[in-house]
């Protein structure tokens, strides 16, 4: 394995190692707001009526679902195609560090003005990825 390859199996484990830290966030949120009597029981049921924190850490939770997949799938065809650079598997941890700056202001102040940079920050990063990708399978002699 390469160092490229290293680096980027480390940003796809890292991504997946803070989606399951989100996910114990969110379950803990939760248990506390119920144990707390903060939490209606219709709550329960759906994913809304929870209290302010414990819906936040929850938004982030699903969003862990949505951008990340195009993240490991990109990652993972690099790797099979066995086309990982360096600049590659830097830019999937410029990735990573967004993704992790994203959750920390969407289940904390969630300020549009700092949360909208990082998201919009991860997407170009993965849009690069994307453009990697593709010049090598469209101009690969």
């Amino acid at each position: 394995m390469t160092l490229a390859e290293r680096l980027l199996a480390l940003a796809l484990l890292a991504q997946l190692v803070w989606t399951f830290a989100v996910m114990l966030s969110a379950g803990w949120v939760r248990k506390q707001a119920v144990e707390a009597g903060e939490a209606p029981k219709t709550a329960l049921l759906n994913p809304y009526g929870w209290p302010e924190a414990a819906q936040k850490i929850a938004n982030n939770m699903n969003n862990q679902f949505e951008t990340p997949t195009l993240f490991y799938a990109l990652g993972l065809l690099a790797l099979v195609l066995k086309q990982v650079s360096l600049p590659f598997a830097v830019v999937a941890w410029i990735y990573v560090v967004a993704r992790v700056l994203h959750t920390l202001e969407h289940a904390g102040p969630n300020r549009i003005s700092r949360r909208f940079p990082a998201f919009f920050a991860g997407v170009v990063a993965l849009m690069v990825m994307t453009a990697m990708l593709a010049a090598w399978v469209l101009f690969a002699g």
